[in-house]
């Protein structure tokens, strides 16, 4: 019995390793290769079901769609955390953007997704008599497996209409010490704006994420050991690009104010498991609403994903939230489920800060 716990402990430590790497022989499509970024960032954003494309013109905007930082007539800084799959998966956000000139805006934004504390139990198994060694907690240790991103973005407006932007990302992605990747890619994106009505394209991946893992094989060796699997010798991924489409409409209620949005992304690495698809293209709308009531309470309600299978038939996730805004300091909070109402993998709450320095001298010059 202790001898089965202690192997099942080891797979499931270690299972981020095999779930990555691949043999050296050459390069595949990695449909899910940076996806602790497809959830999205700024809790407004996703109480509206990430239909965000065309509305967002805030320092969030790093993200949905860089041309939107052409919006922004002050510096702003935004911090978002999460906790996904209840609680086991952290999430952390954070940007900031500031008006360079009258018409150009340059951005950076973090993020960092990880599960910490994870047991590493490979010192604790004993190959030669195949069961765990004397007093094995003695020989646990732990570690993360993290994802990290930095993205660095410029916006500029054509006109009073238009604004085009474009974003350089860096990947890091580590399972302890045993493995990890770098990966390099560019988004490009396009706000243009008729009377009430927004249209955005944000072009992500557009030059294909190339993932480049590195494994520590002797980290890895204890593994061989116990299971007899050869061990990986890492590779190159590749992360096709996502297109993702963006509509939206603001209309104006005296003090108050309605935002509806609809987004469409176009995924082309064979996604096909429980999306709407054609062939190897599968479809992820997104639908979203928000009242503000006064310029200071926000309710907001959306769908984020929608989705269906032969077990359970349509599955739609719905998302919520509300938001309060002091003269500066904004303060928002979304709640939804990360994988549809039929999933286990629990509710996720979101809670962000948005401060904006609306100070003398930082004014975006020719807005005053």
């Amino acid at each position: 019995m202790i001898a089965t716990r202690a192997k099942i402990v080891l797979a499931a430590a270690t299972i981020f390793a095999f779930s990555a790497m691949q043999p050296a022989s050459g390069q595949r499509v990695a449909k899910y290769g940076a996806d602790f970024l497809a959830g999205g960032v700024g809790a407004r954003s996703l109480a509206m079901g990430g239909a965000a494309v065309a509305l967002t013109r805030d320092v969030s905007a790093g993200y949905w769609n860089v041309a939107g930082l052409a919006g922004l007539e002050y510096p702003e800084f935004a911090y978002m955390h999460a906790e996904r799959f209840a609680g086991v998966v952290s999430f952390d956000y954070g940007s900031a953007a500031f008006p360079v000139n009258d018409r150009s805006t340059v951005g950076l934004s973090f993020f960092r997704s990880g599960v910490n504390d994870i047991k590493n139990t490979l010192d604790a198994w004993d190959a030669e008599r195949d069961q765990p060694k004397p007093n094995p907690e003695s020989y646990f240790t732990t570690f993360s497996a993290a994802d990290l991103a930095i993205f660095v973005g410029y916006s500029r407006s054509i006109s009073e209409n238009l604004a085009v932007g474009a974003t350089a990302k860096v990947i890091r992605r580590s399972i302890g010490d045993f493995a990890s990747a770098w990966g390099y890619s560019v988004d490009v994106g396009v706000q243009y704006q008729v009377g009430r009505y927004w249209l955005g394209v944000n072009l992500q991946d557009i030059s294909t994420m190339l993932q480049s893992w590195s494994v520590n094989q002797s980290e890895l060796q204890n593994i061989a050991d116990v299971f007899g699997d050869e061990l990986p010798e890492g590779g190159t991924e590749l992360v096709l690009p996502v297109a993702r489409f963006g509509s939206g409409i603001v209309l104006p209620m005296g003090l108050n104010s309605l935002m509806v949005g609809l987004d469409v992304d176009l995924a082309f690495d064979g996604q096909r498991a429980q999306v709407m698809n054609l062939g190897d293209v599968s479809f992820h709308p997104r639908l979203g609403a928000e009242f503000t009531y006064r310029t200071v309470l926000a309710f907001r309600a959306g769908l984020n994903r929608v989705a269906y299978s032969e077990a359970h038939g349509l599955d739609l996730t719905p998302s919520v939230g509300t938001g309060i805004r002091l003269r500066q300091v904004a303060l928002d909070y979304g709640f939804g489920d990360f994988a549809g109402l039929v999933s286990e993998l629990g509710f996720s709450h979101r809670i962000s800060l948005t401060l904006t320095l609306e100070q003398p001298g930082l004014q975006r010059p020719g807005s005053e």
